[in-house]
């Protein structure tokens, strides 16, 4: 049986190691009860969770990607639609006037 000075040590070192223990147990209780806390703050305000506003945000990236890619197109059709237009309108002015220059000649 140990005796003396070794086995106050030994008797505190436990105490320590047990209170060490206590400690833990306690601080996981803390934080469990916190988290609990928070999240039904958080719910209570309508706050989106981090994946959800992720989940968003890559879609609008996405939305505005294909947003400007659509304009661009347009813009190119649209041109292309001024060019045909502006070749028909003087197609039509040429036809018009080798008429009149037909019908004067005539």
């Amino acid at each position: 049986m140990t005796s003396g000075p070794n086995r106050v040590l030994d008797e505190l070192a436990k105490l320590v190691t047990d209170a060490a223990g206590a400690a833990q147990g306690v601080r996981r209780e803390v934080e469990t009860a916190l988290r609990s806390q928070s999240e039904r703050v958080l719910n209570a305000l309508d706050v989106v969770q981090r994946e959800d506003f992720e989940a968003v945000r890559e879609l609008a990236i996405k939305a505005r990607t294909e947003n400007s890619a659509l304009l661009a197109k347009i813009e190119a059709l649209e041109a292309r639609i001024a060019k045909l237009e502006a070749a028909s309108e003087t197609k039509t002015a040429k036809n018009t006037a080798s008429a009149a220059k037909s019908k004067n000649n005539s």
